[in-house]
């Protein structure tokens, strides 16, 4: 059997499936990214994996998001389209918490850099830093993190946990 590997994209994916062989369709579940920011709200941070406190987290990137502020390193692997990714060193860093949080307005610090990510293309958002999302055109960035106040589950809505028909 020939395998062929497609990337896909917010315009073009096949949102694919799990196909069971003599289990339980529970102990299984499948998500698409794709299929998952194509529902989703500019910048809404919905899980899409899930490890213990860790997280995988679709966004999709769509005008300007508001700064936020991660309470740890954070990761941003762009899967689709072209992402501006604004930094600054905080002149006061945000509190402990987990995941990061929202910032009001622009926040006071030094100017870090500005990374232009395309498909493929990983960013660290460190900690002590804020970061900001532009993108003139529809995308989606994956963000490894830790599961936080703005992480959305809503995973009976994005997962196949049963078998797909016809199979």
């Amino acid at each position: 059997m020939e395998h062929k590997t497609r990337f896909g994209s917010l315009q073009d994916y096949t949102k694919g499936g799990v196909e069971v062989i003599n289990d339980d369709a529970r102990n299984y579940v499948f998500s698409n990214v794709f299929d998952v920011a194509s529902r989703s709200k500019p910048y809404e941070k919905v899980a899409v994996g899930k490890n213990i406190e860790y997280v995988i987290e679709a966004i999709r990137a769509e005008g300007t998001s508001g700064w936020r502020a991660p309470a740890q390193d954070e990761f941003a692997l762009v899967m689709d389209g072209e992402v501006e990714i604004r930094l600054l060193k905080l002149d006061k860093p945000a509190g402990a918490t987990k995941g990061s949080v929202a910032l009001p307005g622009t926040p006071a610090g030094k100017k870090m850099g500005v990374v232009r990510a395309r498909r493929g293309h990983m960013t660290l958002l460190p900690v002590g830093s804020a970061y900001q999302f532009h993108a003139a055109k529809p995308g989606v960035v994956l963000l490894q993190t830790v599961a936080g106040a703005d992480t959305v589950e809503k995973w009976a809505d994005i997962c196949q946990t049963a078998p797909r028909p016809g199979r």
